[in-house]
């Protein structure tokens, strides 16, 4: 019984990391997409910026797809890892302050459209891009001593 919660969650981290960064490629996919399934998304929302004084209030929710499309196959591809991460920490970061901040904390059964689940978001985004700097760093180490050898 010992070994079962020792050896708890039988993952290695790379395993984990990969079951990570492709969830929070998912997340961030599944958000896009299901813009395209509601009519007028993208005028709506636009409308929406533009009456809190966004900048760029009609380019901002086709750029911010655009990101979390593109950015969630990277992520899947393991490349621009914390490039990815930085785009979809500011769009999260982004929604916190035009939309669920004013919502308060929660989003299920506590509230309606809070911030916590984008203040998770934000906090896995920062993980992530730590991760990917610090295993770029290994990597590079690596490949300086086994090159000196």
């Amino acid at each position: 019984m010992n070994k079962l919660w020792r050896d708890f969650p039988y993952l290695s981290v790379e395993h984990s990391y990969l079951i990570f960064r492709w969830t929070l490629a998912g997340l961030f996919m599944a958000h896009a997409l299901l813009r395209f399934t509601v009519p007028d998304y993208f005028h709506t929302f636009g409308d929406y910026l533009e009456k809190r004084n966004a900048i760029f209030p009609y380019a901002l929710p086709y750029i911010a797809t655009a990101i979390e499309i593109v950015g969630g196959v990277l992520l899947i591809f393991n490349r621009w890892v914390k490039w990815v991460a930085l785009g979809f920490f500011a769009i999260s970061f982004g929604g916190i302050l035009t939309i669920h901040a004013r919502l308060g904390w929660f989003v299920g059964e506590w509230g309606e459209g809070g911030c916590e689940y984008s203040v998770a978001l934000c906090v896995m985004c920062l993980l992530l891009a730590a991760m990917d700097r610090d295993r770029k760093s290994q990597n590079l180490q690596q490949s300086t001593t086994l090159s000196s050898l």
